[in-house]
């Protein structure tokens, strides 16, 4: 093959690359809900969770994020994150705030009632009770790996009697990769 008639294929392939239709790779709005509770996440001090939360209407319009942290004012160096502590005042628990209490206090609506939360870690009973008194009807997790704590059991019972649907999600993608170096910001910059 000569140098035209590589000219003329690769011509060919820019062509038919042209494509009219939709793009087919796209994230879908459940993997795109857990994949942002995800990137919630990676705001967490916490050196042992890093939790992220999503809660989303049922128009798919985000209306709330959040993740774990201390509360607003109490500075991140100045409370403690350690778990097993000689004094129970030196215990992350009794400051930080979860990641579903934050997604619903951060709300950009009126209420979250009806809504779905999306959360990597299935929630503790006080983050349960929030959801219910919130009027959240879904919750969407990743992990269960508390599975069996009296925390999670009892978080298990009060959605069941209240009505809360709850199931473990499995991604349609094993990897979201973000990469900043790689967007091509020419393109996306309007013409001149």
């Amino acid at each position: 093959m000569d140098l035209s008639d590589k000219v003329s294929q690769l011509c060919l392939e820019v062509e038919s690359s042209d494509k009219q239709g939709k793009r087919e790779e796209y994230l879908g709005w459940r993997d795109y809900f857990m994949a942002t509770a995800f990137l919630a996440a990676k705001r967490s001090k916490d050196p042992a969770y890093q939790v992220g939360a999503c809660v989303v209407n049922n128009e798919n319009k985000i209306v709330g994020i959040g993740y774990n942290g201390m509360p607003l004012g109490c500075s991140d160096d100045d409370f403690p994150w350690g778990k097993n502590t000689p004094s129970p005042l030196d215990n992350k628990h009794l400051y930080v705030c979860h990641a579903e209490m934050n997604a619903i206090l951060n709300k950009n609506s009126a209420d979250v009632r009806d809504c779905t939360i999306y959360v990597g870690l299935f929630p503790c009973n006080e983050c349960a009770k929030i959801i219910i008194q919130s009027g959240i009807k879904e919750v969407i997790y990743m992990s269960d790996k508390n599975a069996s704590k009296p925390t999670n059991v009892a978080s298990k019972r009060m959605f069941d009697a209240s009505g809360v649907k709850y199931w473990q999600y499995k991604p349609q993608h094993d990897k979201i990769e973000i990469n900043f170096a790689k967007v091509d910001w020419e393109a996306m910059s309007p013409s001149k």
